[in-house]
């Protein structure tokens, strides 16, 4: 089967190129009766939308939001929701040079490999437009368990960070960056501008804390939550590794540190949320676009201040999920 599929109860599809005429998500066990706002949508979508940060990618797209089915009267269906988002921006002949010229890192040659053809433009379908589709995937989802909060920020983005150990307050003012202290946000764009300047790029990493998740969700042996959080996580394009609790620490803390307090597991114990407070961390590579590929596109110089509601997103379609699915183990017990 192909891996455009993702969720058992609460399931997404994405579809759509990079410079295609348009990407889009049909979205399938939405519940019936939810409250549904085009503007809270769009409010998301802008989170994410190319142009908006100065150091960011040049490529100006309004990421209009477009409802074909599901949602009428304000109010969810119960039937398949389907949304588009068209392009109006392209300029495809900046991608001519990347035709043949693979790019290390990115699925330029794998997806020759895999299907003996690709498109080139924008990086086709392995493009970050494609997480467009999962933003809007994760404001469903929140309709679902609108009380659970998720919140995902900087922990290191180039010589900026964070305390990994230090959760920040979430009613101050963060930067636009995602770095929790707004006072780097001139710093850091003028960081990204001389990046992109140089044609350079550069990852970081990112944290994620989840409050209000309830208890029991996880399906094991093969469905723990913590799995489906890695596999969500890991399935957007830049991310590289992932995290939980005290994550790689455990390897070199003894069994009585670690087990003194099942906070040290980030809110999950046998693959089974415990009702506290998740707390999760991926690692993004820097953008594979440098140097003279770099010159005449419109690439990021650095993919994460864009991608933090991509990865709320995928962490709020996981929780929905099995928030469904632990639902309807409940009803049939």
């Amino acid at each position: 089967m192909r891996g455009n599929h993702f969720g058992k109860l609460f399931s997404i599809v994405s579809f759509g190129e990079s410079h295609g005429t348009a990407l889009g998500v049909v979205l399938d066990g939405v519940p019936a009766g939810l409250n549904f706002s085009l503007e809270n949508l769009q409010r998301e979508l802008d989170r994410r939308a190319p142009g908006s940060l100065a150091g960011t990618t040049p490529r100006k797209e309004p990421d209009q939001a477009e409802v074909l089915s599901g949602i009428f009267e304000g109010k969810t269906l119960g039937s398949p929701v389907a949304i588009i988002v068209k392009n109006t921006n392209q300029k495809s002949q900046h991608y001519d040079k990347l035709k043949d010229d693979y790019r290390p890192g990115h699925a330029d040659k794998t997806t020759v490999m895999k299907y003996g053809i690709r498109d080139h433009r924008g990086g086709g379908r392995s493009s970050g437009r494609e997480t467009l589709a999962r933003v809007i995937a994760g404001y469903f989802a929140s309709l679902i368990i609108p009380k659970v909060f998720v919140k995902a920020y900087v922990l290191k983005l180039g010589p900026f960070e964070h305390d990994p150990k230090v959760i920040p307050d979430f009613k101050n003012e963060m930067s636009p960056y995602g770095l929790p202290d707004a006072s780097k946000t001139e710093e850091i764009k003028n960081y990204l501008l001389d990046l992109r300047k140089n044609s350079e790029s550069v990852g970081g990493s990112v944290a994620i804390v989840v409050d209000n998740c309830p208890a029991g969700l996880g399906e094991p042996a093969f469905d723990k939550l913590k799995a489906d959080f890695a596999k969500a996580l890991l399935s957007i394009g830049a991310v590289v590794s992932f995290s939980y609790g005290l994550g790689e620490e455990m390897a070199v803390l003894p069994g009585s540190v670690v087990g003194k307090t099942s906070g040290s597991f980030g809110g999950m114990e046998g693959g089974i949320s415990n009702g506290e407070r998740i707390f999760l961390r991926v690692t993004f590579k820097p953008t594979s676009t440098v140097g003279k590929n770099a010159k005449e596109g419109r690439h990021d110089p650095c993919i994460i201040p864009r991608a933090l509601p991509v990865v709320e997103a995928m962490v709020k379609i996981v929780i929905a999920d099995h928030y469904l699915r632990q639902n309807a183990y409940q009803m049939g017990s």
